[in-house]
């Protein structure tokens, strides 16, 4: 008989979660509020069926996290079993901080503080409910723990969050080049030197994971069409945020209408429990609902925004290997405000100019060592046959030119 619950989970099948921490941890509220929240934020605009949550991708990352402790302990890593209840723990919170769409307004409703610190302070609440059950849990998380390969199995370059998320988003999307071997990088995957590395046998494995994750952020997480939905909810925000400082009365839910009409940043998140309650309870839901009403709105900017997103009339994107000169930006800005017979301040909120980048690989940074059977390491940059893996350590930049269709 199952001491616990089993989820069927459409990508890794059933995820059995024990009776006793694991259990309770999935059934707290908090844990429950990422049921509510999208992880791919509005990448639906592309993907329409790119609409799994942070719940799914917890629980996934999770069950990844004790195929990768048995994995280990069979190579004959010792690993105690407070150990691997602590490390699975923190993988199952590791996401628990996430506002609404995820990365989307990450910096628009608090300023100063990303969602990995929110994360932790939520992980630091929830222990003192658990009285201190999360002990260990939050020392592997902030890598105060001697084992640092437990650490890396939470944050690295083949962390069970990346392996979760990049084969979960594969699935809900369709993006076929973005699958990964992650039942073999989880076989390959071993201890040398307190650090997590990748059996010599694993390499074309993990060429082939560096390769996907390149195709899933151009492909995925920075389409261009993805881009330009996220800038139009973000300045729909930032106009409403506007109004409220001059002292209109807009509609929103409670706790959306708590970081509408008041600064918060890092400090006064971290110590007012006001803000804290706002945004443990803030979710999805809370924005859709709101940007429904913004719709008719008598603030133009405002109206046509939210109309925009609901009715997904997005930027028009204009994307340049190179920045766009002043001379561009302020003709477009010129164009808008002449249009929409708007000043040329209020312009900007029509349009948006972002530079996107994204680091695959950084030989400087998080490493993927390669171990071989003589117990020498190389770095898979140098130990991989394809030219191309090398290449991934180069910065790439786009530039994006967003604005509002007319």
């Amino acid at each position: 008989m199952i001491d616990g619950k089993i989820i069927n989970d459409p990508v890794l099948g059933f995820i059995q979660i024990p009776r006793g921490l694991f259990l309770d941890l999935v059934r707290h509220p908090l844990m429950q509020r990422l049921t509510r929240i999208k992880q791919l934020g509005l990448t639906s605009m592309v993907y329409p069926a790119a609409q799994h949550t942070r719940f799914q991708h917890s629980i996934g990352s999770f069950h990844l996290m004790g195929e990768a402790i048995n994995s280990l302990a069979q190579k004959g890593v010792f690993i105690f079993g407070s150990e691997a209840e602590a490390v699975e723990a923190a993988i199952l919170l590791h996401d628990i901080g996430h506002g609404p769409f995820s990365h989307v307004l990450e910096h628009t409703l608090i300023s100063g503080i990303d969602h990995e610190e929110i994360s932790l302070h939520i992980m630091e609440k929830i222990n003192k409910e658990m009285d201190g059950k999360l002990n260990l849990a939050l020392k592997i998380f902030k890598n105060d723990y001697s084992k640092k390969f437990l650490h890396q199995l939470i944050g690295s370059q083949l962390d069970m969050d990346r392996l979760d998320y990049l084969m979960r988003d594969c699935f809900f999307t369709g993006v076929a080049e973005g699958n990964i071997g992650c039942a073999r990088i989880i076989k390959m995957l071993d201890v040398f030197n307190d650090n997590l590395v990748v059996r010599a046998k694993g390499i074309y494995t993990i060429e082939n994971y560096l390769m996907s994750r390149h195709f899933m952020y151009w492909q995925v997480y920075l389409h261009k069409t993805t881009v330009s939905s996220e800038k139009v909810l973000v300045n729909a925000i930032l106009r409403a945020k506007q109004l409220a400082h001059e002292g209109k009365q807009l509609f929103a839910t409670p706790a959306l209408r708590y970081f509408l009409y008041n600064d918060i940043n890092a400090e006064r998140y971290k110590n007012d429990e006001e803000a804290q309650h706002n945004y443990e309870i803030l979710d999805d839901n809370d924005v859709w609902s709101t940007l429904k009403v913004w719709m008719d709105n008598e603030d133009k900017i405002l109206s046509l925004l939210t109309s925009d997103i609901i009715n997904r009339n997005l930027f028009k994107v204009e994307v340049s290997d190179e920045p766009f000169n002043e001379e561009t930006i302020q003709e477009t800005k010129q164009r808008i405000a002449k249009h929409f017979d708007i000043s040329i301040d209020d312009a900007h909120y029509l349009m948006s100019v972002a530079t996107v980048q994204k680091d695959i690989y950084d030989i400087n940074k998080d490493q993927i060592t390669i171990l071989y059977e003589n117990n020498t390491t190389k770095d898979i940059a140098e130990a991989s046959e394809l030219l191309n893996i090398a290449s991934l350590s180069k910065k790439i930049r786009k530039y994006y030119l967003c604005c509002q269709r007319f």
